[in-house]
């Protein structure tokens, strides 16, 4: 899923700026996944933006709606 985004090809490394930790990426991805699977409650999740390093990555805000 992350390398279909259009942003890729910046993930990977450009002008001399390091790759991306797409391990990172992922491990946010499926940890949101996991937060509403086990949380059925929540109807919305939006984490924006999440900012990724060359090793790690973090959700700089999140917005979560419950029903």
């Amino acid at each position: 899923m992350v390398t279909k985004v259009k942003a890729y090809p910046l993930l990977k490394g450009y002008r001399n700026t390091p790759p991306a930790d797409i391990d990172a990426i992922v491990n946010i991805l499926l940890s949101a996944s996991k937060l509403v699977m086990d949380h059925p409650e929540i109807k919305e999740l939006d984490l924006n933006p999440i900012v990724v390093y060359e090793k790690g990555a973090k959700a700089v805000d999140a917005r979560i709606i419950l029903e």
